[in-house]
Order: C-alpha cells, then structure tokens, then sequence
C-alpha cells in the first residue's frame, strides 16, 4: 500500500502536535511548581543567533496547519510580522492547531496531491509540487521547530523523555 499525502501531513502532524500540548502543559506544570515564570520562557533562545522559543512553537503550528493551507491555495506566504503570545497563548495555538488538524478529511487532503506550491518570501519564490513541498520543506522545518521546542523545555529541566515527543504511535493494529 503506498502513502497518500494525508499519510505524509496530517498523520505524524497530528501526532506531534497533539505531543506539543502535553509537553506545553509539562513546562507549564513544572514552572508553576519551581516558582519559574513562564512568559520569560518564550523569549528565550538556545544560542543568540537562534529564533526564541515562542518562535518555535509558531513555527510548528506554521508548519502543519499552514503548510496544508498552502498546498490548498498554491502557495505559502511567510508572515510579514509573526504573532505575539504569551507562554498560555502558546498553549492555546498548539490545541487551536491540533483541532483544525482533526478537522482535515482524508478526502480532502488526497484531493490536493498532485499541485504546486510556490514558497514566497520577500522577493524569493521557490516553485515546488505538492509532494517535493512537504516532504523536503513543510515536514523538515515541523520537525526542526517542534524538536527545537521539546529541547528548550528538557534544557530548562522539564522532566520529558523521547515518548513524550513521539506521542502516539501509528502502530499497525
């Protein structure tokens, strides 16, 4: 049986998405044992080249959620400006994420194989099919910002471990 792009977006997004709320609520629970405050968190950055951890968060919602609006409309646009939360904002984008997931269709997903997608930022486009978008740009930056996320937490002493990453297994039933 061959993968269908639902197989390839929605599938392991929704399973580290939905992984993303529980390592949220972790931090949260942790920093709110330690006295830690959580807003000052979200600024925080692993090296000072890097983007902050809010950052981080946004660019996994981005890069699931909006990675399918792009291969809806054809293309993606970067956000001039990038959204503002506070670390319970997060929290609530990463559930906000993980119920518009839940409400893609198979159907309409798989509908949308076979296109393009034009990656443009700035005075920058690069073309793509649909397939090449997700699977050499869309999916590795998911990963890259969610594994950026989880790293930050452990680093600030979140007690997590790799199963709270993966999440929920698509085991073969």
């Amino acid at each position: 049986m061959s993968s269908s792009l639902y197989d390839i977006t929605v599938t392991p997004c929704q399973q580290i998405v939905d992984s993303m709320v529980v390592i949220l609520d972790k931090g949260a629970a942790h920093a709110d044992e330690l006295g830690i405050n959580l807003d000052e968190l979200v600024g925080f950055s692993l090296y000072e080249d890097m983007l902050p951890f809010g950052f981080q968060v946004f660019a996994t919602a981005m890069h699931s959620v909006g990675a399918l609006q792009a291969i809806e409309a054809g293309v993606f646009n970067r956000p001039e400006s990038l959204p503002q939360h506070d670390y319970a904002g997060l929290q609530n984008l990463m559930s906000e994420t993980a119920a518009t997931l839940r409400g893609y269709s198979r159907d309409q997903v798989d509908a949308m194989a076979g296109g393009e997608v034009i990656f443009a930022a700035g005075d920058m486009k690069l073309p793509f099919t649909t397939e090449g978008y997700v699977t050499s740009f869309a999916m590795p930056n998911f990963y890259f910002h969610a594994t950026t996320t989880y790293d930050i937490l452990r680093m600030k002493g979140v007690p997590l471990g790799k199963m709270d990453f993966l999440g929920q297994l698509q085991l073969n039933k």
